[in-house]
């Protein structure tokens, strides 16, 4: 399985009339941690898009368990639990600075070829740089 962590600052624009995160802006820490994730095996959106391959968000999915509130420092841990095919499943846990888990969930994004506009296999670079974190 592979891990990554990201840590995000909420910033005073984050949050809501009642000094709390607001509940859209989860989707976008999610989009962060993941974005960083992949940055942390060697790859990248930008390349990922340059190459002609495209990852629209299929489903997205949050548990709010406890509010974050301004100027928090949030943890982000990612986790990939297995190989993707043509879809590829990012699974989250938000922790604020008490080490307190407050946030869950998942996103589900699909391979797109840009050109067709089809489902495609997930790209050999990808595959082949989360591999080592599923030998046995």
């Amino acid at each position: 399985m592979f891990t990554s962590q990201t840590e995000v600052r909420v910033r005073y624009a984050h949050t809501d009339q009642m000094g709390y995160v607001y509940y859209g802006n989860y989707a976008a820490f999610f989009e962060i941690a993941r974005v960083e994730s992949l940055r942390s095996i060697g790859l990248s959106y930008k390349e990922l898009e340059a190459a002609g391959i495209m990852m629209p968000v299929y489903e997205n999915y949050s548990r709010y368990i406890a509010p974050a509130g301004f100027d928090e420092l949030l943890t982000i841990k990612v986790f990939i639990k297995e190989l993707p095919s043509v879809k590829i499943t990012f699974h989250y846990e938000i922790y604020n600075e008490a080490a307190q888990l407050i946030h869950t969930g998942h996103t589900v994004l699909v391979f797109i070829n840009r050109e067709s506009r089809r489902p495609c296999r997930a790209p050999r670079e990808l595959v082949e740089a989360l591999k080592p974190y599923f030998s046995a």
